[in-house]
């Protein structure tokens, strides 16, 4: 369970719910996915059951299956709701070719996107988050805002692709400036991230994560 803004209500929809407007009181909201055969998947489970998938079946990923995804990943937050997060889909020759020839760093990349059906590039638009309208930073982070808010809509982009059936890995080693170049990336964008996608053709363990006594602390 958790707990909604104020100024919204829950709404059920086909396979998950929405929110709408709605001003004056506190309601709590409990996330249900739906699985494939009707059973439903909590917030919780989509979270905790995502793996990083390196093994693909061949079946292509359809197209409207992915653009109700990157709906679905529009609603990360961001800066300001300034929503500089943009998806490039990436698939046949030009997939291989960014699997031959950006990876050789470490070729075990070149390999995963060589046998996953489709490529998820991860673009920014520079100069928004954490910057004011004058251009100047607006805190003492500097431009890191962009890559976190890359983050955080990456981030979404895996769970809701999961939520489909689909498995992904968040790739970060690559030759940056040979992809952009091969992706044609305007000037006004910078790539974050690439993101093998397919439906899974393994099942990996979770690694073993780390005591809740670790992660958190308290103070007063």
């Amino acid at each position: 369970m958790i707990a909604a803004h104020k100024d919204l209500k829950a709404d059920e929809t086909q396979n998950n719910f929405s929110l709408k407007e709605k001003r004056g009181y506190d309601i709590i909201v409990e996330i249900r996915i739906e699985r494939k055969g009707g059973t439903a998947m909590t917030a919780k489970e989509c979270i905790k059951e995502r793996r990083s998938i390196r093994k693909f079946k061949a079946d292509p990923v359809d197209h409207k299956l992915l653009s109700e995804i990157i709906e679905t990943a529009s609603y990360a937050p961001s800066w300001k709701h300034t929503q500089i997060t943009r998806y490039i889909a990436v698939e046949g020759e030009l997939k291989d070719k960014i699997a031959a020839e950006c990876t050789t760093a470490y070729p075990k990349n070149g390999e995963i996107i060589a046998q996953a059906p489709l490529l998820i590039a991860v673009t920014f638009i520079k100069g928004r988050s954490g910057f004011e309208r004058d251009g100047s930073f607006s805190t003492v982070k500097g431009a890191s805002w962009q890559m976190f808010d890359a983050g955080v809509a990456t981030q979404t982009f895996c769970l809701a692709a999961y939520e489909k059936g689909l498995g992904s890995v968040i790739m970060g080693i690559f030759d940056e400036a040979k992809a952009a170049s091969l992706l044609d990336i305007p000037e006004e964008r910078e790539l974050a991230a690439l993101i093998p996608v397919g439906y899974p053709d393994e099942t990996p363990v979770a690694p073993r994560r780390k005591a809740v006594e670790d992660l958190l602390s308290f103070q007063s």
